[in-house]
C-alpha cells in the first residue's frame, strides 16, 4: 500500500514519525512524507526508506498555522501543496499526524476520497490552554482552544481509524466523541528493545556525577512538568542526603522561573541546569543517576498521555518516582517500577525520594522491573504491531 504520511514540519527529526514510518516499510508498505522545508534542503529524498517529500514554507505561513481554526489562509495554501502530493506520488491511503494540518488534508482529499487515518500525537486542544502566547493578548483572543476541541472532534469522527498514544486516550476520545473502540488505535512512544544496549555512553558524564546522588529530569521544562515541585523537594531532601543533585537536561521559555526559585531557596549548588542536549546524550545523562523523576502536573492532556522519557528511564533500569497523572501512574504500578506521589505535592514527592534512598534493594528492584518490563513488553516492536495490524486491515 502506498501510504501518504503528512507532517506540518520539517524532517528529520520526529521520531514518532521515523518509528512508525520505518515499521510500516519493514511490513511491505511504500511510505511518502510529506513534509516542509524553510531552507534549501532538497526536495525529495529517501532517508531510511522514507520517501521524503518538501515542500517550501515560510515565517508567514508558520505564523499562519497557529490561527488555521481562527482564519482560513494556512488550510488554503496547505491544502494545493498536499492535493500536488497525493496526485505525484498516486497515494491510496492518507495518515495524518496530528490536527493542525488536519483541515488541509480533508480539503485536498474531498474528490479523492481516499481513507484517512488520524495520528493525535498529543491532546492538542488541551495542552494549548497552557501555552504562555494564549495567556495574554493578542492570542487570547485570536486562538480558541474550544474551536481546536471542536476540529478534533470533527477530524475524528469523519477518520477511518484514529491512533493515540494511551489507553487511557483511547477511552477518554471513545467516551467524548463516540469513535467505536474498534477504529481507535493505541501506538505509544515506546523505546526500541535494545535501546540501553545500543547507546553510546559519554564517560564525562558519568564521571562528572560518579559522587552524587541524582535526580534526573529529561525533556521539556514547561512549568507543567512540575519542576517546582522537585526543586522545593531538594531545599529539604540536601538536609539528609548530603551529596544530592537534581540535573534538569532540557530547557523552556520559563527557566527564569525555575532558576529564580533555585536561588531563593539558596540551593544552586545542589541543582544543574544543563541546558538542551541532543538526544544522542540522554542516555548517558541517565546511566549517571539514582533516580529519575517525571512530576507532571495533573490535566487532561497529562492525564491521557506518557511523558516519553519513561520508557528511557525505565529502559535503563533506573527507579522512577512520578506524580499521579493518569497514565503514567497506570504505567509504573503495571511495571512496578518506581513510586508514584501526589502532583504538585513536594512533601509527597519529599517522601517518596527518601523512601528509595534509605532502601537500597528497593532502588534495585523497581529498577529491575522497569527494564524487564521494556524487554519483555513495552517496546517499539511490540507495541507498534497495533499500527501494521490497522493498515493491514486497510489494505482488505
Amino acid at each position: 500500500m502506498r501510504i501518504g504520511m503528512i507532517l506540518d514540519k520539517t524532517f528529520p527529526p520526529d521520531p514518532r514519525v521515523e518509528n512508525e514510518a520505518i515499521s510500516l516499510i519493514n511490513n511491505g508498505h511504500e511510505v511518502f512524507l510529506f513534509c516542509l522545508k524553510y531552507s534549501n534542503e532538497k526536495n525529495s529524498e529517501i532517508i531510511k526508506g522514507i520517501q521524503v517529500k518538501r515542500y517550501t514554507s515560510n515565517k508567514l505561513i508558520y505564523k499562519l498555522s497557529a490561527l488555521v481554526y481562527t482564519f482560513p489562509f494556512y488550510t488554503s495554501i496547505l491544502s494545493k501543496k498536499i492535493k500536488n502530493f497525493l496526485h505525484t506520488n498516486k497515494i491510496e491511503v492518507i495518515h495524518i499526524h496530528d490536527i493542525q494540518i488536519a483541515e488541509a488534508v480533508f480539503k485536498a482529499n474531498k474528490r479523492l476520497n481516499l481513507k484517512i487515518v488520524v495520528d493525535l500525537h498529543e491532546n492538542r486542544p488541551e495542552i494549548m490552554k497552557f501555552y504562555p502566547h494564549l495567556q495574554k493578548f493578542p492570542g487570547k483572543f485570536l486562538i480558541s482552544s474550544s474551536k481546536w476541541k471542536k476540529k478534533e472532534e470533527e477530524f475524528v469522527k469523519k477518520a477511518e481509524a484514529v491512533i493515540v498514544v494511551t489507553n487511557e486516550s483511547k477511552s477518554e476520545i471513545h467516551k467524548r466523541i463516540h469513535k467505536q473502540l474498534e477504529n481507535i488505535v493505541v501506538v505509544p512512544n515506546t523505546v526500541h528493545k535494545n535501546y540501553s544496549k545500543n547507546a553510546i555512553i559519554q564517560k564525562g558524564i558519568i564521571e562528572k556525577y560518579k559522587n552524587y546522588f541524582v535526580l534526573l529530569y529529561l525533556g521539556d521544562t514547561g512549568l507543567r512538568r512540575g519542576l517546582q515541585t522537585a526543586i522545593k523537594s531538594i531545599s529539604v531532601l540536601k538536609n539528609t542526603i548530603h551529596n544530592i543533585k537534581l540535573v534538569i537536561v532540557g530547557s523552556n521559555s520559563s527557566d527564569t522561573i525555575l532558576k529564580r526559585l533555585v536561588k531563593d531557596l539558596d540551593i544552586e549548588k545542589f541543582v544543574d541546569f544543563e541546558g538542551w542536549k541532543e538526544e544522542t546524550l540522554f542516555p548517558s545523562y541517565i546511566k549517571a543517576s539514582s533516580i529519575c523523576i517525571s512530576p507532571l502536573h495533573r490535566n487532561l492532556h497529562h492525564d491521557t498521555t506518557y511523558a516519553n522519557k519513561l520508557f528511557q528511564y525505565m529502559s535503563f533500569g533506573k527507579p522512577l518516582v512520578v506524580s499521579d497523572a493518569i497514565a503514567q501512574k497506570n504505567c509504573s504500578i503495571e511495571a512496578k517500577s518506581g513510586l508514584v506521589h501526589k502532583a504538585e505535592n513536594s512533601n509527597d514527592f519529599t517522601e517518596k525520594v527518601l523512601e528509595l534512598y534509605t532502601n537500597k534493594n528497593l532502588q534495585t528492584t523497581l529498577g529491575t522491573n522497569g527494564k524487564l518490563f521494556i524487554k519483555n513488553k513495552f517496546h517499539w516492536e511490540k507495541t507498534s504491531k497495533e499500527l501494521l495490524n490497522l493498515y493491514t486491515n486497510l489494505s482488505k
